[in-house]
């Protein structure tokens, strides 16, 4: 397997995503398993494949990941910001053009913490007047 060409990060919710992009093909692999393999959701899959799309650079690059944490959704969600992180290093002249398309924007939204005496973050006991 080539160097990478360059290595960026992506997160959503608490999953991380490490994404090495190196010039061939388009063949998308995480965890050392094909995209298809991995994601079996359509939705997750074109949500990842997005930013290549939007940018024009389908069968350029391989890409290959290494998700840790989180669900599908979130890791989802982080290997998107990190390939379009790393088309914007590649192509800083797609910036725009991701940048208007929502690609580039990280999902700060985090599982609220539970307090104490609920049951969950806002979820209380049931009230009882006697």
């Amino acid at each position: 397997m080539s160097l990478p060409l360059l290595q960026s990060t992506g997160r959503r919710k608490s999953a991380i995503a490490r994404v090495r992009v190196r010039p061939g093909t388009g063949t998308l692999t995480v965890n050392r398993k094909p995209l298809s393999e991995y994601f079996t959701s359509k939705v997750h899959v074109a949500q990842i494949t997005e930013p290549l799309k939007v940018s024009g650079t389908e069968s350029n690059y391989d890409i290959d990941a290494t998700i840790i944490g989180g669900g599908t959704s979130g890791q989802a969600g982080a290997l998107r910001l990190g390939i379009s992180r790393a088309i914007v290093e590649l192509l800083p002249e797609k910036r725009i053009e991701l940048k208007r398309a929502g690609l580039l924007t990280r999902d700060a939204r985090e599982k609220e913490s539970k307090k104490y005496g609920l049951k969950k973050a806002r979820k209380a006991p049931q009230y009882s007047k006697r």
